[in-house]
């Protein structure tokens, strides 16, 4: 397909998408904390929310509904934070109501897809996540034709738990992903463990080790492991940076070594 490198991705470095076979797996939190490790890392980043029906990237970014503008080149993205390192864009910015429900057929959800690909002034990045809905459906086909328009994937982060439903599932994602020629950057396992608000000790009430394995069996990276961490859930629905508030915690350990194992992959390809 040929690609024009006019739109608004010309400036965009790495384009990764993250992607899960099921919901509830964790995948926007997951999202999240990569954008901000790699802030952190002094890295641009930007999310591209396309998940329609569940568009909860901007309560976790603490960034309200504000209103979308308009620029020469597209739509501006909503900054959340002051220095304009780390933009976003989600259909939650488009309606009225955020108790709306978005009821729409097949081609008004591709139609739209298109608009977020081509249509946001993303400007210069580093890195543009695409926090994706679960499942392999006609909105990730329509994602990805529409990004090839313009540049190409750089791969696709997978989303599980440990569990044995959650894995065999996920296992039909790295399916998905060599039909459509996409690489496998990785696989993340999220809710390993829980680690105890009191002691910090980590129990394995989810099992523990369904990723890794479905890592080895599918020939993919294992990215590594995320804890169900008691603080980490409070950050989220408070929209308060958990990287910043917790450096020394072992949930801050494992995110940030998954994304600097990213980082090495990206910057390898």
């Amino acid at each position: 397909m040929e690609q024009n490198n006019d739109g608004s991705l010309a400036q965009v470095q790495h384009i990764v998408l993250v992607l899960s076979g099921k919901g509830g797996v964790g995948k926007s939190t997951i999202t999240c904390e990569l954008a901000l490790a790699l802030r952190h890392a002094g890295k641009k980043v930007g999310i591209l929310d396309v998940d329609l029906c569940g568009p909860s990237i901007p309560r976790m970014l603490s960034v309200g509904r504000p209103d979308v503008h308009q620029c020469d080149t597209g739509w501006v993205p909503v900054y959340a934070d002051a220095e304009k390192n780390l933009a976003l864009m989600s259909i939650g910015f488009l309606l009225d109501d955020p108790d709306e429900a978005v009821v729409w057929r097949g081609p008004k959800k591709t139609a739209m897809i298109g608009q977020f690909v081509s249509d946001v002034a993303w400007g210069e990045l580093d890195v543009l996540l695409v926090d994706t809905p679960p499942g392999t459906s006609d909105e990730h086909l329509a994602i990805l034709e529409n990004i090839k328009k313009h540049k190409q994937v750089d791969g696709a982060v997978l989303v599980t738990t440990p569990q044995a439903v959650s894995t065999g599932d996920v296992r039909r994602e790295v399916t998905f992903c060599k039909k459509t020629g996409v690489r496998v950057l990785g696989i993340i396992e999220n809710m390993s463990g829980f680690v105890c608000p009191h002691c910090s000790e980590c129990s394995n009430i989810f099992s523990k080790g369904g990723g890794e394995e479905l890592a080895k069996l599918t020939g993919s990276v294992f990215l590594g492991a995320v804890p169900l961490d008691p603080k980490l859930s409070t950050c989220i629905e408070e929209g308060i940076d958990f990287l910043k508030s917790f450096p020394d915690s072992a949930t801050f350990s494992a995110i940030s070594s998954i994304t600097q194992t990213l980082l090495s992959s990206l910057q390898a390809a």
